[in-house]
């Protein structure tokens, strides 16, 4: 296109050139002609002759000039004075010009800028009759004028030019489009790249291709063609039928033009996978495109693959489904699955006993324990699951335990080593059918833990060295995953025995509460949930929850050493307030202590605690809590509330005092205390948790703890929990009346003789009589003390409960000390009686001041315990 147009501006260009130097020519043609027919003109030399030549020429040459339609006719002497012009003020002057030529009897042609501009003239001479220039005569033309007539043709021109440009691209283009559609819009290289591209696949690949036109003529065969279906060098051009070697039903399907796929012909000794499809469904000529395959090479090549796919199939499945556990037998029995019925017919796993329980394995074969049958039926005569084998060396089991090495026995039937270790039922194994054994070792880390044993029947061929390499493949899976259990159980069980023993073996004797307790530990470990139940003096009872953050011997070490803390605390009698402030601290040293090490940075201890005191005698509860959960109280009518008790900040934070709230409880009731492990999950919010123990506490008062543990337990964990639970249930008892005495003292001396005689009294009311001579002398050093050094409001009491128990309180902080008296101190030997004829005594702090307690075992409890 673009050719084109420049050929079409070309010849424009060249016809307005050809033009403007016609036109200059045919002006100069005219000038001359003009000027010569003028110098000839009759009358012209005479006018010459007479005085006045202009009179006479001047009329003569504008008449000429108007005639001839050229701008000027000039006649001049021989000196080139003008006698003629148009403009008559130029007359007498010299002419603009070049009259030498001209002189010289030569017509002369030239351009200058004369008076009318810039003009085109031809000058010529006058002769006379002999020969002589006697005069000079010049004509010629304006150049805009010559220019005008050029301007006139060049509409033309542009016409014509605009004419040939529209034809000619119009041709152009048609012609493009159809060179375009038949090229499919390539470029002459891109068309010679696609022909080298058609040749090379053409001759390289490796897939038969023939065409075959509208009427069955063979159009061109690839060499891949011409070596399956064996054409002779002529054969493209030629008809179908006339080909010879093709099979007759392979002809008709070359001749019909119907689609194909995939269909088998035979090609001589070759069958042949033949696909057909029409050429002309993309608007192209009419025919067929066939390709072939050989599908007898095809077929060997896609059985090993399919071969190949189904055993990284295998591997894949193994790698996903051993190993989802962490337990031992689980792992076996997962390896085994995966292996039947893909991989063999019967599976066995062997380990050593001691793998089971988390020990090192054995040197030898011996002690095994078979851990997992699986198999196509169940009637199979190998040993039985849980049976504790002792492997003879002969047998492929002990040889490669020893060795580390898998064993192949392709014929069960040879194998005398085998048949030695059970003969009998060596012979039903055989009788069954089984005939191939691979026995595999499971070792991970250099040890053997076990032996895989994968059998066959008859319905398949014996193993091979292939299918030996794959058995080991499946087993080195599954023994990392079977070693990583081994260890895990050694570890769960050293965990588990020792948080067992850091939580209570038995629960106290105490006449408070009516006790029921659950500890489930989680499913991935040893936690660090822990509880407790102190006996304090005064008939009281100390209720602990406690939760140590994480899992692991750490988390269980850990809770060991606060349950220890706390049983610590508690024989000074603290409240709980305090008692958590102490503990706070002990966790917040504890921190300190594993952060200055580096390999136990990260093992910070973070830990809730709820500590709960509750006194039979007002039964009033006193708790306070250290970021745990708060408790839920059963009351005697079966409903169920959540006390308001204040939530301190977790152990370890510091810097936060604890709040106490107190209780006064109905007898009766039910006080449950728990980890959060109970109620929270990762498939429910803590809401629905909470709720879900509201539900299951509500409506039954009467129910006994242990049987609310139970439903507790039940309801909110279906399964083995993710997280540690402890759970406590109390039920509220009250000491009744008669069995507690009160008295308040005043700060006289005198009054001692008379609590002295009410305790008397009140001991003989128990039938506790015996007891009045030690209890009358340890109540009057106490009242004593308290007079003397204490400050009123001094108050006794006295409890029979398991153990007579007398206290005395007074509002003075001071408390007294036990000591020796040298032989000439007068006092100091009080409380050294009080420590000799009592069981325990002891001093508790309370708002109002303190309470001195002493504790004298009860006649029938006295003769229980041994001497």
């Amino acid at each position: 296109m673009v050719l084109v147009v420049l050929l079409v501006v070309g010849a424009v260009v060249a016809l307005v050139l050809q033009s403007d130097r016609d036109t200059k020519a045919e002006a100069k043609r005219r000038s001359i002609a003009v000027a010569q027919t003028f110098a000839h003109s009759p009358g012209v030399q005479a006018a010459l002759k007479t005085a006045d030549p202009s009179k006479v020429l001047q009329p003569l040459t504008e008449a000429g000039r108007k005639s001839a339609g050229i701008d000027f006719i000039v006649v001049m002497d021989t000196k080139g004075i003008r006698y003629t012009h148009p403009l008559p003020d130029r007359i007498g002057k010299r002419f603009v010009g070049t009259i030498e030529p001209s002189l010289a009897g030569k017509v002369y042609t030239e351009s200058v800028h004369g008076p009318l501009g810039h003009e085109v003239q031809a000058t010529v001479p006058i002769n006379s009759t002999d020969g002589k220039v006697i005069a000079l005569v010049s004509a010629g033309m304006k150049v805009k004028n010559v220019t005008s007539e050029v301007t006139r043709q060049l509409p033309i021109i542009l016409a014509a030019g605009a004419s040939a440009l529209v034809v000619s691209t119009g041709g152009t283009a048609l012609v493009s489009r159809r060179l375009r559609r038949q090229t499919h819009s390539l470029a002459p290289d891109e068309m010679t790249r696609m022909y080298e591209h058609h040749d090379a696949v053409l001759h390289s690949v490796r897939e038969g291709v023939l065409i075959v036109s509208d009427d069955g003529r063979l159009l061109l065969a690839n060499d891949e063609a011409r070596r399956l279906l064996e054409l002779s060098p002529d054969a493209e051009g030629r008809h179908v039928g006339e080909v010879s070697g093709l099979d007759p039903e392979t002809v008709d399907l070359l001749v019909s033009g119907r689609e194909a796929t995939d269909e088998v012909h035979i090609a001589g000794e070759r069958l042949l996978a033949v696909n057909q499809r029409p050429t002309d469904r993309d608007g192209g000529p009419r025919g067929t495109v066939v390709t072939l395959r050989d599908s007898t090479e095809l077929q060997e090549l896609s059985g090993r693959a399919e071969l190949a796919r189904e055993r990284l199939k295998l591997l894949y499945d193994a790698g996903l489904g051993i190993g989802t556990t962490l337990d031992v037998v689980r792992t076996a029995d997962e390896l085994a699955q995966v292996a039947v019925p893909r991989f063999a017919d019967f599976v066995t796993v062997d380990l050593a006993d001691g793998v089971l329980h988390g020990d090192e394995p054995t040197p030898t074969a011996t002690d095994m324990r078979r851990v997992t049958v699986c198999g196509i039926q169940d009637d199979h005569p190998l040993y039985e699951k849980g049976r504790l084998i002792d492997f003879l060396p002969s047998t492929p089991q002990a040889r490669g335990y020893g060795t580390g090495h898998s064993e192949l026995v392709t014929d069960l039937s040879t194998a005398m080593g085998w048949q030695a270790q059970d003969p009998e039922r060596a012979r039903d194994i055989l009788a069954y059918g089984i005939h191939s054994l691979i026995s595999a070792p499971i070792q991970d880390r250099g040890v053997v833990l076990g032996m895989a044993n994968f059998w066959r029947t008859k319905r398949h061929n014996p193993f091979d060295e292939e299918e030996l390499s794959l058995a080991e493949e499946l087993v080195a899976r599954a023994a990392v995953s079977i070693d990583n259990a081994r260890r895990y159980t050694r570890e769960h069980a050293l965990a588990v025995t020792l948080q067992r023993s850091l939580l209570p073996r038995a629960l106290p004797e105490q006449s408070a509460l009516d006790i029921g307790y659950r500890y489930i530990p989680a499913q991935s470990g040893v936690s660090g949930d822990w509880f407790d139940v102190i006996p304090l003096p005064g008939s009281r009872v100390a209720l602990v929850v406690g939760d140590v953050v994480g899992h692991g011997l750490h988390a269980a070490a850990t809770m060991g050493r606060l349950r220890t803390a706390v049983h610590n605390f508690s024989t000074l009698d603290l409240p709980p307030d305090e008692l958590l402030s102490h503990l706070d601290d002990l966790v917040g040293r504890i921190d300190q202590d594993e952060s200055s090490s580096a390999e136990a940075a990260a093992e910070i201890v973070g830990a809730t605690c709820l500590y709960a005191i509750y006194d039979p005698v007002t039964r009033r509860c006193v708790m306070a809590r250290a970021g745990h959960l708060a408790p839920a109280l059963v009351h005697p009518d079966g409903s169920v509330t959540f006390p308001d008790v204040p939530a301190g900040p977790p152990l370890g934070l510091g810097g936060m005092p604890f709040q106490t709230a107190e209780l006064d409880l109905a007898e009766g009731s039910q006080l449950v205390l728990y980890t959060d492990g109970l109620i929270e999950d990762r498939a429910r919010d803590l809401d629905v948790g909470m709720e879900l123990l509201h539900q299951t506490l509500a409506g039954h008062p009467d129910r006994p703890p242990e049987e609310s543990c139970q439903a507790v337990v039940d309801e909110l964990l279906p399964g083995r929990p993710k997280d540690d639970v402890a759970l406590l249930i109390a039920r509220i008892r009250a000491l009744p009346p008669n069995q507690v005495a009160d008295w308040d003292v005043p700060r006289d001396p005198a009054a001692v003789s008379e609590m002295r005689e009410a305790v008397s009294g009140k001991l003989e009311e128990w039938g506790l009589s015996e007891l009045g001579f030690a209890m009358e002398l340890v109540l009057s050093e106490l009242i004593t003390n308290a007079i003397r050094y204490g400050c009123e409001p001094i108050h006794v009491r006295l409890i029979r409960d398991r153990t007579l128990i007398c206290e005395v309180a007074d509002g003075s902080s001071t408390s007294p000390h036990l000591r020796y008296a040298a032989s000439t101190d007068e006092g100091g030997r009080g409380l050294f009686l009080v420590s000799q004829m009592t069981e325990r005594w002891g001093t508790r702090y309370t708002p109002q001041g303190k309470v001195i307690w002493a504790e004298q075992a009860l006649p029938e409890i006295t003769e229980l315990l041994p001497d």
